[in-house]
């Protein structure tokens, strides 16, 4: 981890950095999190970096810099950027249909309008590569509301690490309808689970394969991968369900997760990556600086700035979603690999226009502020992500520091 650079310098009140701190105790102190951490960085340079609570309530050992946490849908950005690498290289267009590398969608059908059952149903094309990548495509996600997710859910369709296989579980996805027609709506999904199974035909790789030799390698992000090594479960922190106001439910224990690097049979493109600040730093700072870092250019710069904008006619709000997302819908587009800012003031959160983050399941959390060219990661380990207000709290907390 590089050293803390003095937050006056960079355009921070030290004080105010310190109300990070104390509202992440709190959150401690009142049962609501085992623990947490976070790091903020302006131009690249860490300003600020904080750790409480425990990683595991059992033998609490503390929640620390370098612990390991399940990133979760965090995993979606670099997935999207290893779409994004191999579209540079003229291997498809973006309006692709995924049924032309994936034949088990080439006869796909979408639920009516109203339907009530799984077999109301009419024709449809493919979803394409932009639309699975935006989450316009028609497939959605076991835990949102509706009829389709449902069916998800009877189906056992999840791409958890031990679920018995991507490939396997993509041709299950398949064989459902999908929630509407592609492109006419707006559905958190699977979708980028799918196109990790589109990196691996068409690299001919694994994706590990493909995430160590062009992503994590190249930025010496040693600590991220799809499961966690015996010799790294030391630092692995406990993962927790909410379970009211001030009780949190064991749901995967460092010691029998299913995170474990020997366990692990399915390499989830939205959702397998476990990471430390250190590691996730790195990805951001690639992503702020426009494909490039330390002298290393992993991307274009344009298509950076291709992903960073909003991909949508509007903003989500506008595409009448009524599932799950990891941000607010008005005044929120989406790029590829994350949201994106339209309007501060519509999405009642304090940020600037532009603002590229995700989150994951687990509550965790990331921005980039092309403005104020800010980078910002939390880490803590609480299913499901809407149980606080977290992120919207902590950038109201980092936005107050600024000074310059």
């Amino acid at each position: 981890m590089q050293a803390i650079t003095d937050p006056d310098r960079l355009g921070f009140d030290a004080g105010r950095l310190k109300n990070i701190d104390s509202w992440m105790q709190r959150y401690v102190d009142e049962g609501k999190l085992a623990g947490s951490s976070v790091l903020v960085a302006r131009h690249g340079e860490i300003t600020h970096l904080a750790a409480c609570g425990k990683r595991s309530l059992a033998t609490q050992l503390p929640f620390e810099i370098d612990t390991l946490v399940r990133i979760y849908s965090m995993t979606k950005p670099i997935t999207s950027l290893a779409v994004m690498m191999l579209h540079e290289q003229g291997l498809f267009n973006l309006d692709a249909p995924i049924d032309a590398f994936l034949p088990e969608f080439s006869h796909c059908h979408a639920l009516v309008s109203g339907a009530t059952s799984l077999e109301q149903c009419e024709p449809s094309p493919a979803p394409t590569v932009h639309q699975l990548l935006t989450h316009t495509s028609g497939l959605t996600y076991s835990f949102n509301p509706g009829l389709l997710a449902s069916g998800y859910l009877e189906n056992k369709i999840e791409f958890y690490s031990d679920a018995g296989g991507h490939r396997q579980m993509a041709k299950k996805v398949a064989k459902m309808p999908l929630a509407f027609q592609p492109g006419t709506g707006w559905e958190y999904s699977v979708g980028i689970d799918i196109l990790g199974v589109l990196v691996e035909v068409i690299s001919g790789k694994t994706l590990n394969e493909f995430f160590l030799e062009n992503i994590l390698g190249p930025l010496r992000m040693d600590d991220t991968g799809f499961g966690v090594p015996k010799s790294k479960l030391n630092r692995f922190a406990d993962c927790f369900n909410y379970h009211g106001e001030t009780s949190l439910e064991l749901r995967d224990s460092a010691e029998n997760s299913i995170f474990q690097q020997d366990r692990v049979n399915t390499l989830s493109g939205g959702g397998g990556l476990v990471s430390t600040l250190a590691d996730y730093l790195k990805f951001t700072e690639l992503v702020r600086q426009g494909g490039a870092v330390n002298g290393m250019s992993l991307i274009s710069p344009r298509t950076l700035n291709f992903m960073r904008q909003n991909h949508l006619p509007g903003d989500i709000a506008s595409m009448g979603p009524k599932s799950f997302a990891e941000q607010p819908m008005e005044g929120m587009g989406f790029g590829i690999g994350g949201s994106i800012v339209l309007d501060p003031a519509r999405t009642r959160t304090l940020g600037s226009v532009g603002d590229y983050s995700w989150g994951g399941l687990a509550s965790t959390f990331f921005w980039l502020d092309p403005v104020e060219q800010l980078s910002v990661i939390f880490f803590t380990q609480l299913i499901p992500s809407s149980s606080y207000a977290c992120r919207a709290e902590l950038k109201a907390l980092v936005h107050a520091a600024l000074t310059n």
